[in-house]
């Protein structure tokens, strides 16, 4: 399965940055970028790629522990980035992103105890991808939008383990489909 740990926005935040991304969209030049779609929002805490199956109930596990062991937090999405020269617009976070940070640290630590292989571990960066392209792109008139966005501030009470599954027709701009495959409370430890 190819799997990833993430936090997903709550409805009506999802909403709010729907509203946003549809002014991007009426931006010149935005036909040229493959935006991605509500179902596709999330906060990537840590991917791991193909898990092999046998591996999974020790990652599940450990991903359990990983969410009794933090506490919730405030979190809202505010203002954007982008990564690799234009090829990925996203949409920022604001609130206790040490919290967020270290959720994800843990996250990750968690697959490589279950047995994961991990690529090298870089510095996390809360983000939530609306657009991608293929070629360097010049998204400053898109920033200048995101400066101006937050939503309203939501307690993140959840850690997901989230199941990619990627586009099979060949139809182009076919998205991935996400699929929430388990789900633990923050800060259940007692």
């Amino acid at each position: 399965m190819r799997l990833f740990a993430a936090v997903l926005p709550p409805d009506d935040v999802v909403q709010e940055l729907a509203v946003e991304v549809g002014r991007l969209r009426r931006l010149p030049g935005a036909d040229g970028l493959r935006w991605t779609g509500r179902p596709g929002w999330h906060f990537t805490l840590a991917f791991y790629g193909e898990v092999d199956d046998a591996l999974v109930p020790e990652l599940t596990r450990r991903l359990a522990r990983t969410a009794s062991r933090t506490e919730p937090f405030g979190l809202a999405l505010r203002g954007g980035g982008q990564f690799g020269h234009g090829r990925a617009l996203w949409a920022g976070a604001d609130g206790d992103l040490r919290t967020m940070r270290l959720l994800a640290e843990r996250s990750e630590a968690a697959a490589r105890k279950a047995g994961v292989p991990m690529d090298g571990h870089r510095r996390y960066t809360a983000h939530l991808t609306v657009a991608r392209s293929r070629d360097a792109v010049d998204v400053r008139s898109y920033l200048e939008v995101l400066d101006g966005f937050r939503s309203r501030t939501w307690t993140v009470g959840e850690l997901v383990l989230v199941r990619s599954n990627l586009p099979t027709s060949g139809v182009p701009g076919e998205q991935p489909r996400y699929e929430p495959v388990a789900r633990w409370s923050l800060g259940a430890a007692g």
